[in-house]
């Protein structure tokens, strides 16, 4: 039927409907019209159905609603995670189950949605003991370390829950058995090497320098050392990458145990002779030595010989064996006076009998016995020396000789039974160290500044001011380039204790270094 209204093409009455979709067109030329049939629907939420979608679904070709539709997505989305992260059906549940009660039952969509999964997947494997990395989630949820360490903070918060402290001994455990490294290690060989790391873990611990750091890259450092010590071919590079930490800090953690492992080879006969770039050759006589000291019943030193560890015997007979490798040398022997000493002809004397507390009979019985055995040694020379014969690579005993894994730091052990333990060395936190060395630098800067101070308001007599040493100065700028000539720059913080000091402000404020709070009180309070 032709419409009244003409055509906006040819201005001619003929407007028709189309067959199909029922939109006005002229029959004349062609051209669709503008749309003029819709139809208000008025009804509110439940009223009728409408033109193009049916109300109450959310979309062409489903049945569900918008709720409906999110829960499932973000279900789907908790397991696809879960899948990810190698969660056992167990652990997805109670992930799902803190998420449902995080979100009270209604879940959510979106990058918050995702970041929360992993925040809680977090959680339960903290809660149960098990080491997952937050570096891990996040490379998988794709966001920041930090956003998800919020995240957690926020869920634990609102679930008023109680986490335990990270174990850094499992986590060792857990990658040196699963980390591609090591992948090709035969199994009793990690059973030696998890023994040795979870020392060496432990006596970090002891020397706080876990405390305040990251636990990883410390892991890391322990695994490239352990497996150098047993000759197996790790690169801290790849062994970094697969912990997902920095390369540099665990450069520095590495560096860092082989310090502490220098100054513990200051107990040995040869330690002056031990550095950083040697250690390595070392190390099996310095851990036999941390595990005979961890396995001393007392700390204390004037004690008799059977509190110290050692087997006498066996020492005795060693160090009196054709056959030995132990061949020292006298200067080996002079920095470790304090413990025993010996002379080219080959006897071995206590030096101060009067430190331990040995009754007469005992001596004499010691004497007698070492006699014998001398006497028994030179009656056979002729027997066969492989039998005493030490096999080394790069100056190392193997592992039959010099690791027994008998001393209870090879065992998971309490932190108070750690601190309680005695490994040779004990230090304090690098942090109090450092804050030791500004402490000290601080006054010798304030001393620096009273000296020139003096010299600026009485020219005449700048002389009668003590002179500040050189030496202590060197100290303060070891840390810079310095000319051929010797030169001391003046920086901000000379200026800053300089206006102090005119200022009355005490000496013992300002070595404490908190600058900007007492310039705020004494210096611009006016």
């Amino acid at each position: 039927m032709e419409n009244s209204r003409s055509c906006k093409n040819c201005q001619k009455r003929t407007i028709g409907s189309d067959d199909t979709t029922g939109n006005p067109v002229c029959l004349s030329c062609g051209v669709l019209q503008d749309y003029d049939n819709y139809d208000a629907q008025i009804g509110g939420i439940s009223g009728p159905t409408g033109t193009q979608v049916r109300t109450g679904t959310a979309g062409t070709g489903t049945v569900y609603n918008y709720n409906e539709t999110k829960i499932y997505n973000a279900q789907k989305e908790i397991e696809d995670l879960m899948y990810q992260l190698g969660f056992s059906s167990s652990k997805s549940s109670e992930v799902k189950d803190m998420v449902v009660k995080v979100t009270n039952g209604e879940y959510g969509q979106g990058r918050w949605f995702t970041v929360l999964i992993g925040a809680c997947a977090c959680i339960v494997m903290r809660i149960d003991g098990k080491p997952l990395a937050i570096v891990t989630v996040a490379n998988i949820v794709c966001c920041d370390i930090y956003e998800l360490g919020r995240m957690v903070y926020r869920v634990v918060d609102f679930l008023d829950l109680k986490l335990p402290e990270f174990d850094i001994v499992d986590s060792f455990e857990h990658y040196i058995r699963n980390a591609p490294s090591f992948s090709e290690v035969s199994e009793d060989l990690i059973g030696r090497m998890l023994k040795q790391g979870v020392f060496l873990v432990q006596c970090l611990v002891k020397w706080y320098v876990t405390t305040g750091r990251r636990p990883l890259p410390v892991v890391a450092a322990v695994l490239v050392f352990v497996a150098q010590l047993n000759q197996v071919d790790v690169v801290i590079e790849d062994v970094a990458n697969e912990l997902q930490v920095a390369v540099v800090t665990c450069r520095l953690r590495y560096k860092e145990l082989l310090e502490r492992l220098v100054k513990v080879a200051r107990g040995l006969p040869w330690g002056e002779d031990v550095t950083v770039k040697n250690i390595m050759k070392h190390a099996t006589f310095v851990i036999q030595y941390m595990e005979l000291k961890s396995m001393s019943k007392n700390r204390n030193k004037n004690k008799n010989f059977e509190d110290v560890g050692f087997d006498l015997d066996y020492l005795i007979d060693d160090c009196l064996s054709n056959g030995n490798d132990y061949a020292l040398d006298a200067d080996d022997t002079v920095n470790d006076s304090q413990y025993f000493q010996i002379d080219h002809s080959t006897r071995l004397s206590i030096e101060g009998p009067n430190r331990f507390q040995i009754s007469q009979e005992c001596l004499a019985m010691i004497y007698s016995k070492m006699k014998n055995e001398m006497y028994v040694q030179e009656s056979t020379n002729s027997r066969d020396n492989s039998i005493r014969k030490r096999k080394r690579r790069y100056g190392m005993l193997s592992y039959i000789d010099w690791w027994k894994g008998e001393s209870e730091m090879s065992k998971k052990l309490l932190v108070k039974q750690i601190v309680d333990k005695d490994v040779g060395l004990s230090v304090m936190p690098p942090s109090f160290d450092r804050g030791c060395l500004a402490y000290e630098r601080r006054k010798e800067k304030i001393k620096a500044a009273k000296y020139r101070i003096h010299k600026t308001m009485y020219p005449s007599d700048a002389s009668s001011i003590d002179t500040i040493d050189v030496g202590s100065l060197e100290h303060i700028n070891a840390g810079k380039r310095r000319k051929k000539k010797m030169k001391f720059d003046v920086d901000w913080e000379d200026f800053i204790i300089e206006t102090l000091l005119l200022h009355q402000v005490e000496e013992v404020e300002i070595e404490k270094g908190y600058y900007k709070t007492l310039m705020d009180l004494h210096v611009f309070n006016y």
